[in-house]
């Protein structure tokens, strides 16, 4: 069978993606990434339930995907042809007894944890192809194909989540904290550089909570130390931290190692400390200025994303120019923002939702004018720098790269012009020419 897969949301989504059509092909089939493709006898569309933008996406794609399901059977009605449609992932997990009645044009749908289920429905297109074997602790395929540009991969070391933030509804939709064990980490890593991989991005829920479940205390750093000198990497890059207890032999195993990208993803949400204790986030706002201070003290040179909520029940315009404070004085070198949106089931839900929705967009909007200027103003510095960087892409007339402090897809872009040939995946080294607020230009270096 051709079966298209189409994944919305985070990069865990992305990872669950690739696992499904990893055992696909195993199986003998084949399979697209492509929004495009429009001769596939099943689609997959792996959902995204996190906050209400994203489930809106995610229902408004279901949507169109049954509009297309429909087209493309009236166009095959002569030869039989009729396209499958599942629905998969966290908004399925979360509201399918909601969904299923109101969608049944849409074939079968899946949780998060009902991968095995999920390709039992597409048997070996041959009797002598046999299935891989699926992870016990996840149910996910052993094998992968990725989507992403083959130099870079993201690496799951954990799934679910044991804190209690009290506006997420992730524990609810992924369950509690498991660790993948360190050496099966590595043999996946060392796997991917064997194929071309450049750039591992390790990502989980959580990702400095790793190990607690499995040996009984955190070893992030324990399995940053051995992903940097065992799996051949010539970047690592670390995503998805919490603030609360961050664990120290992590910042050490990023000083030591040079492959280890000097780059932090925290998301701290807010700075108030009572905001931060209603969110139920276990740091004060002394606590987090503590932490950024003993990265840049510990980590000359970082460069630090986070991600704030704005419009949070009970946020007052006092708490949220403390928080305007804090971002025009912490200097971030990566910020994203989101408007709160109550999630049925956490805790925040009984707060209601106070703040206005235009209040909450303003908000949004004054953050992000003020960081918008910061990231001009630290582009601005990088003009006349020399840097390393990965060619991701070309562009019309540019390569698209990024140096080590910028993650794919959501970070600045160094934009080379194409005067000479480039590999796609490969590094170089560029002197940067112009600025702009999220993007630099660059010429080759001599």
């Amino acid at each position: 069978m051709k079966v298209n897969i189409i994944t919305l949301g985070c990069s865990k989504n992305t990872v669950d993606s690739e696992n499904i059509a990893g055992h696909l092909l195993a199986a003998g089939h084949q399979v697209f990434f492509d929004r495009a493709a429009n001769d596939c006898d099943a689609v997959i569309l792996n959902t995204c339930g996190f906050i209400g933008d994203a489930k809106e996406e995610s229902v408004n794609t279901l949507l169109q995907q049954i509009v297309n399901k429909q087209n493309f059977n009236r166009r095959h009605s002569r030869d039989g042809r009729q396209r499958l449609l599942i629905a998969v992932g966290c908004l399925v997990e979360r509201y399918r007894h909601e969904l299923a009645p109101e969608m049944p044009e849409v074939d079968a749908w899946f949780g998060v944890h009902q991968w095995e289920t999920l390709v039992a429905m597409f048997p070996p297109a041959s009797p002598k192809v046999r299935s891989k074997s699926v992870h016990p602790s996840f149910s996910l395929p052993s094998q992968r194909t990725l989507s992403t540009p083959r130099h870079y991969a993201y690496l799951k070391i954990s799934e679910g989540c044991n804190r209690q933030c009290s506006y997420c509804a992730i524990p609810l939709i992924r369950g509690r904290h498991v660790s993948r064990p360190i050496e099966e980490l590595v043999a996946e890593a060392k796997a991917l550089v064997q194929d071309g991989v450049k750039e591992i991005i390790l990502i989980a829920q959580d990702t400095t909570y790793y190990g607690l479940d499995l040996y009984g205390r955190r070893r992030l750093g324990d399995l940053l130390n051995q992903l940097a000198t065992q799996s051949g990497a010539e970047w690592i890059r670390l995503h998805y931290t919490y603030p609360a207890n961050f664990p120290q032999d992590a910042i050490q195993a990023i000083s030591n190692h040079p492959n280890i990208c000097n780059y932090i993803d925290i998301p701290l949400q807010h700075i108030s400390t009572s905001v931060l204790h209603s969110m139920q986030r276990g740091i004060d706002r002394e606590g987090t200025l503590s932490l950024l201070q003993s990265f840049r003290d510990q980590l000359p040179g970082v460069s630090i994303r986070t991600t704030l909520i704005v419009g949070y029940p009970g946020e007052s315009r006092e708490e949220f120019e403390e928080l305007k404070q804090f971002v025009t004085q912490a200097r971030f070198d990566r910020m994203g923002c989101f408007a709160y949106s109550p999630e049925e089931g956490t805790p925040a839900e009984a707060l209601g939702d106070p703040v206005p929705d235009e209040e909450k967009q303003n908000r949004l909007d004054e953050l992000m004018a003020i960081q918008q200027q910061i990231s001009l103003e630290k582009n601005l510095a990088r003009v006349g720098q020399t840097y390393k960087v990965l060619v991701d892409r070309l562009e019309g007339d540019y390569y698209v790269a990024r140096t080590e402090y910028d993650s794919p897809e959501i970070d600045d872009e160094v934009l080379i012009p194409a005067t000479r040939r480039l590999a796609i995946g490969s590094f170089c080294r560029v002197c940067i020419t112009q600025a702009m607020e999220h993007d630099l230009v660059a010429r080759l270096a001599e």
